[in-house]
């Protein structure tokens, strides 16, 4: 078996096998430790829930937007849950609202967009072989898996999935008597959500130690891309947060089968009073939004460092304000952990606290701000190419936008008591974290796919593919804020009966009609996405004519991801169209004596020292020959 030499962020060299040994189908592509195999099985598992996610959101769209209709030919498809008169079931309704959360927040865009491509892009982007441990990165895959499969399970039981909604508060979760949904179908949520967070804790410590200690010679953290930034911090908060949730959903399994009263007291069910006392169901909030607020970020961040190494690759610039998109990202790390209780401005919380926590959630807005005046004049007299990547990635930075400016309102306690759980907030959080992070999972496939299959997805279906999704999206989501304003309420079932909200029945089938398309054109990123893995066009190795290191691999990198030494980096990884070089493009490896005709002032400096390490690694690499 051959060996190579893996060079070190600390200059160190260490030699161990580079893993060019046979697997067989089940260590290749089942219980794998290849980051990049792993990274492909969780894309792979995230687009399954994304079909399952959205197509629960289609049912309760046809609901909201059909109230009338007779749903008697979805019989086959969910049985009992369709009542006599061919209605669906209430209960369910709920359920498939809960359902839809959980599985596109946490199974989609948390598992499949920063479980994929941390572990696809860590290693190649930094000059690493591996992951740091790829038995503990298998794990954190299988735990996944694992959690994946009880939830699926749970959309099967008689009783129903979980339905108190995603974020599961007591006491409707807390008392299996409650609803139907608050019985086994809740019990396996939170089953499954501990595998699911047990898996993101793995994932993790992984990323972050991966990054600290095996970048390649050369790769300091000011030379990382914007990518590995933000998949570092995305992995830092979630393994600070993550473990708040674990502690909320175990005291809520406590509550729920050992009598305590963590969430509960005073509680009346039929008329009989419960034994329990002293608990708050408020103090489960801030656990789940101590969490569930850092969550935004730990989706959004992954997919806003895609956009930005999208944006830059396809602009032929430097992104613009390479520090002040660190120091941003760093900002909203930070900021992410204080700004929990903005969810529960309605919740009794004293005004004064309440007053704290709307001023730290407008300060967010700066450093969110600094990413979209970055990335516009990145965009700004570029030499534009737009793939469909690029579209994909333009789509996010408008939704961030959009969806960022109705954040300011909901910032406002005042503003916010009076639109609290309207759609007015479904319509601000689809756009700004669900669509815009879909966005950027998006436009890291179509960026990426050549690296992970060799092949080439198509481009006109990805046009297609695009504007379909992002008119669609806007026509879903837009007319949410107006009938949000005049006070429509989320998660209700029927709402024909009530006068004030009669009136937006046309609206309301709009946004439906408008859901059915946007799902249905996910199709044709499915047939290409499959059929181009098989039948795409050649890629070749540097497609898109980009810096970073993962394109100095193979075409289809094998386990090791480098068969010889792992290169070296001596530049910054945005080095597009420098004034006086022979191309518009030069790659990290490339040193920086070889290209004197575009080395700016402050270059010329490193050139020196540059030589002195390369002549001083050339009589060591001598030394060693001789020795042998």
């Amino acid at each position: 078996m051959a060996t190579a030499s893996v060079a070190h962020h600390d200059g160190t060299v260490h030699d161990h096998h580079d893993h060019e040994h046979h697997d067989n189908f089940i260590t290749k592509y089942i219980f794998s430790t290849d980051h990049k195999m792993i990274g492909k099985q969780f894309l792979v598992t995230g687009i399954f829930w994304a079909i399952i996610g959205g197509f629960l959101s289609i049912l309760f769209r046809l609901q909201l937007g059909f109230p009338e209709m007779n749903l008697e030919f979805l019989r086959p498809l969910l049985g009992g849950w369709i009542d006599e008169g061919g209605k669906l079931d209430p209960t369910f309704y709920l359920a498939l609202v809960t359902m839809h959360g959980t599985i596109m927040v946490f199974f989609v865009l948390t598992a499949g967009l920063s479980g994929t491509f941390s572990n696809f892009l860590i290693p190649l982007q930094i000059g690493a072989r591996d992951m740091a441990s790829g038995f503990m990165n298998m794990l954190s895959y299988w735990f996944f898996f694992l959690s994946s499969v009880i939830m699926f399970i749970s959309l099967f039981i008689k009783t129903g999935p979980a339905g108190g909604g995603w974020v599961v508060y007591p006491p409707l979760s807390a008392l299996e008597q409650a609803i139907p949904g608050s019985g086994l179908g809740m019990t396996l949520w939170l089953v499954a959500m501990t595998f699911f967070i047990a898996s993101s804790l793995l994932g993790g410590i992984n990323y972050i130690t991966t990054v600290i200690n095996l970048r390649t010679k050369g790769m300091s953290f000011s030379r990382l891309p914007l990518t590995i930034w933000a998949f570092f911090l995305t992995a830092v908060i979630g393994l600070l947060s993550f473990p708040v949730l674990f502690a909320a959903a175990l005291l809520l399994v406590f509550d729920r089968s050992f009598g305590t009263s963590f969430y509960l007291s005073d509680i009346y069910v039929a008329g009989e009073a419960l034994p329990n006392t002293g608990g708050s169901p408020v103090l489960y909030q801030h656990l789940f939004w101590f969490l569930g607020h850092p969550e935004v970020y730990i989706v959004l961040l992954p997919a806003l460092g895609i956009t930005s190494e999208v944006i830059a690759t396809n602009s032929r610039k430097p992104i613009f304000g390479y520090k002040a998109m660190v120091v941003s990202m760093l900002g909203i790390t930070i900021l992410s952990f204080i700004v929990w209780a903005h969810h529960m401005f309605v919740s009794g919380m004293n005004p004064f606290l309440g007053s704290i926590f709307m001023f730290l959630t407008l300060i967010i807005a700066v450093p969110s701000a600094v990413k979209v005046f970055n990335y516009l004049t990145t965009l700004w007299r570029g030499n534009l190419i737009f793939t469909p990547a690029m579209l994909f990635s333009i789509g996010l930075v408008s939704f961030f936008i959009s969806g960022g400016l109705t954040g300011i309102f909901l910032g406002n306690s005042a503003i916010d008591i009076q639109l609290h759980d309207t759609y007015f907030v479904v319509a601000h959080f689809h756009l700004v974290m669900g669509s815009a992070s879909f966005f950027g999972l998006l436009a890291g496939v179509y960026h990426w796919f050549p690296k992970m299959f060799g092949r080439m997805l198509d481009a006109r279906l990805g046009y297609i593919h695009f504007w379909l999704t992002f008119v669609g999206v806007y026509m879903v989501f837009f007319p949410m804020h107006y009938i949000g304003i005049a006070g429509f309420p989320r998660r209700y079932y029927s709402w024909t009966n009530f006068e004030f909200s009669n009136m937006y029945t046309d609206l309301n089938m709009f946004v439906s009609v408008a859901a059915i398309i946007t799902f249905a054109a996910q199709f044709i990123f499915l047939f290409n996405f499959f059929y181009s893995m098989y039948r795409g066009r050649k890629a070749t190795q540097n497609p898109w004519r980009s810096t970073t290191l993962e394109w100095t691999t193979p075409i289809e990198p094998g386990h090791g991801n480098w068969p010889g030494e792992i290169p070296t980096v001596y530049r910054w990884p945005y080095d597009y169209s420098k004034p006086g070089a022979a191309e518009d493009f030069i790659p990290q490896t490339v040193p920086l004596s070889q290209t004197p005709e575009s080395n700016l002032p402050h270059e010329q400096g490193l050139v020196k020292l540059e030589l002195e390490i390369m002549k001083d690694e050339a009589e060591v690499l001598v030394a060693n020959e001789s020795k042998h």
